[in-house]
C-alpha cells in the first residue's frame, strides 16, 4: 500500500514539476528530495513536511501563472519569505507547492520627501534601513532576526522588534500592498495618502499569515533618524522587581523607543556569546530613550530615578554609541545564543497586560519547576510581549512533546490575564490549539468567513491559524477529560 502511495505521489509530482516548468525556467522549479529539504520547515524545525514542489519566480507575471495553475487543479500554496518564522507559518504542505519569494528583493523606490520606499517582499528587514541612512532615514520595525528577516514575512506576521513599543508594528509602518489572490487577480490595499476611504483591508492583510493573498509589493513608512538615543541598563536581584520597574517607567508618562527585559539564564547565554558587558544579576532592563539632546537628557535622569526606587541594584548610562550598539547586539543575539546552552529550545511567543508581568513571570517559574524544563526569559518588556525559550531536547523519548504541553500552558495563563497568545511570531501551526483558548466558536467562524471571502476553496496556507470548530470541541473535550479547566490561572490574578 505504501509503495503504491509513493508511486501516485511520484507521478502527480512528475505532472505538477512539468506544468510549472512551462511557466517558470527549468532551475525555477524544484521537485527532488534532497532539493525540497532545504525548505522542509521555517524557523520552528520540530514541523518538517516536504511540499510536492518549490517554486522560485521572479516577476508578478510568473506568480500570477503559478496561482492560475495552482487554482484550476486544487493544489494548495503555501507562500515562504526567508523561512525565519517561529510558528510553523511557512510549513509546506504535503500535496502542495512552496512558493517562494525570495527572488523578489529589489527596493525599487525611495522617496526622502515623502519618507516612504517601496519595496519587494523578499527584501531584508535591515536593507531598507541601510539603504535609506544616507537620507537621514530609516525603518523603525526591528525584530531580532532583521539580519536576515524579510519584509513580506515581517507583514504576513505583523512583526515588532525592540522598538516597537514606541515605534509600533509591522502594521503601523506601512501604507501600502500589492498582493495577489489565489485566481491570480492583483489588488492595491492602502494609500500613500495619510488616509484613505472604505475597510482597512491593509490591516487585515497584515498578519493574516499567507492565508489571504500572495503579497508582491509594501510601500513603507520611513521615520528620520532620531538626533539622539542613548541606552540605560538596569540589574535586579529579582526578576519579579525588574517586571514591576517596567509598569513605573511607563506610569510616568515615559515613551522608550525600546524597553526589554532578560532574566538570568538569557544574560549569561548573551554574555557568553557576543560579550556585551552585561552584570551577574537575575534580570536586566535595557531601556532606550530617543529624541532631541534636551528631551533624552531629561529622561534618562528620570528613568535613572524610577529604576533605583523600583530595587535596581546597578544602574548604567551608556558611555558612547559603540556601547549602546554592544548592549543591543546582545539582546538581538539572545535567542541564537540560548541555542548553546541546550540541544533545542522552544521559543514561546504571548503578549499580557504589563500589571501581570510581575506574577506571569513567577508562575512561568513555577511552570518551569513543574515540568523540570529550564527557562530563559527574552522579552519586549514595554508592551507585554513575552518570548519564554524553553530549552529541551528533542532526542530524549517523551521531551518535546512535555515541552509543547508547557508551552501552551504558558499561553493559556497569558489569555487567561486578559492577554493574547501571540505578540508577533504568529499562530502558524504552533498555537492552532491556544486559538480554541482564546476565541470563542462565533469568533472562530467570522474568521473563516473572512478566508472564505478571500479565498473560498481553501488553498492559501491551509490548515494554520484559524482552528475548525471540531478541532477546537475535541481540545476542550481533552482538556475536561484531564479534569482541566480554559483557564486554570486565572483565579491568581
Amino acid at each position: 500500500m505504501t509503495a503504491a502511495l509513493d508511486h501516485d505521489r511520484h507521478q502527480a509530482q512528475h505532472a505538477l514539476a512539468e506544468a510549472l516548468r512551462a511557466i517558470l525556467p527549468a532551475t525555477a522549479v524544484l521537485a527532488s528530495d534532497e532539493s525540497l529539504r532545504p525548505y522542509e520547515c521555517d524557523g520552528l524545525s520540530a514541523y518538517r513536511q516536504l511540499p510536492l514542489a518549490v517554486v522560485l519566480p521572479e516577476t508578478v507575471e510568473q506568480v500570477q501563472a503559478i496561482l492560475r495553475l495552482c487554482h484550476a487543479r486544487m493544489i494548495p500554496v503555501v507562500a515562504r519569505g526567508a523561512g525565519t518564522g517561529l510558528s510553523g507559518g511557512a510549513l509546506p504542505h504535503a500535496d502542495g507547492v512552496l512558493l517562494s519569494l525570495a527572488r523578489f528583493n529589489k527596493i525599487l523606490s525611495i522617496d526622502p520627501e515623502q519618507r516612504i520606499a517601496r519595496v519587494q517582499p523578499g527584501v531584508r528587514n535591515l536593507a531598507i534601513s541601510e539603504a535609506t541612512k544616507p537620507y537621514g532615514l530609516y525603518y523603525a520595525p526591528d525584530p531580532s532576526s532583521q539580519i536576515a528577516c524579510s519584509i513580506g514575512g515581517n507583514v504576513a506576521e505583523n512583526s515588532g522588534g525592540v522598538h516597537c513599543l514606541k515605534y509600533g508594528l509591522t502594521v503601523h509602518n506601512i501604507l501600502r500592498v500589492e498582493m495577489l489572490t489565489l485566481d491570480g487577480e492583483l489588488l492595491t490595499l492602502g494609500s500613500e495618502a495619510l488616509d484613505s476611504a472604505g475597510y482597512d483591508l491593509l490591516a487585515l492583510i497584515t498578519g493574516s499569515e499567507g492565508m489571504l493573498g500572495v503579497i508582491t509589493e509594501i510601500t513603507v513608512r520611513l521615520l528620520p533618524i532620531p538626533e539622539r538615543a542613548q541606552v540605560v541598563l538596569a540589574a535586579f536581584d529579582a526578576i519579579e522587581k525588574a517586571g514591576q520597574a517596567v509598569g513605573d517607567i511607563i506610569g510616568a508618562g515615559v515613551i522608550p523607543a525600546g524597553l526589554e527585559m532578560m532574566d538570568r539564564l538569557a544574560i549569561r547565554a548573551a554574555e557568553d556569546f557576543v560579550h556585551a558587558g552585561y552584570p551577574e544579576c537575575e534580570a536586566i532592563l535595557l531601556c532606550e530613550l530617543d529624541g532631541t539632546n534636551e528631551e533624552v537628557s531629561q529622561h534618562i535622569l528620570q528613568v535613572r530615578e524610577l529604576l533605583l526606587a523600583a530595587g535596581a541594584i546597578e544602574v548604567r548610562t551608556e558611555r558612547d554609541e559603540a556601547e549602546r550598539l554592544r548592549f543591543w547586539k546582545g539582546r538581538k543575539a539572545a535567542f541564537p545564543a540560548v541555542g548553546r546552552l541546550s540541544p533545542d529550545y522552544y521559543c514561546m511567543d504571548g503578549t499580557i497586560p504589563r500589571r501581570h508581568l510581575p506574577q506571569v513571570l513567577k508562575r512561568i517559574g513555577e511552570l518551569s519547576r513543574e515540568y523540570h524544563l529550564p527557562v530563559a526569559n527574552v522579552f519586549h518588556a514595554g508592551d507585554g510581549n513575552l518570548h519564554p525559550l524553553i530549552l529541551y531536547d528533542a532526542n530524549k523519548p517523551g521531551e518535546l512533546e512535555r515541552t509543547e504541553a508547557f508551552g501552551g500552558k504558558i499561553l493559556e495563563l497569558c489569555v487567561a490575564v486578559g492577554g493574547t497568545i501571540t505578540g508577533e511570531h504568529g499562530v502558524g501551526m504552533e498555537k492552532i490549539d491556544q486559538m480554541c483558548v482564546q476565541f470563542q466558536a462565533a469568533e472562530l467562524q467570522q474568521f473563516h468567513a473572512v478566508k472564505a471571502a478571500f479565498d473560498p476553496d481553501g488553498l492559501l496556507n491551509p490548515g494554520k491559524a484559524v482552528p475548525t470548530l471540531h478541532r477546537c470541541a475535541e481540545f476542550g473535550a481533552m482538556h475536561v477529560h484531564r479534569g482541566q479547566l480554559a483557564h486554570p490561572d486565572l483565579e491568581r490574578f
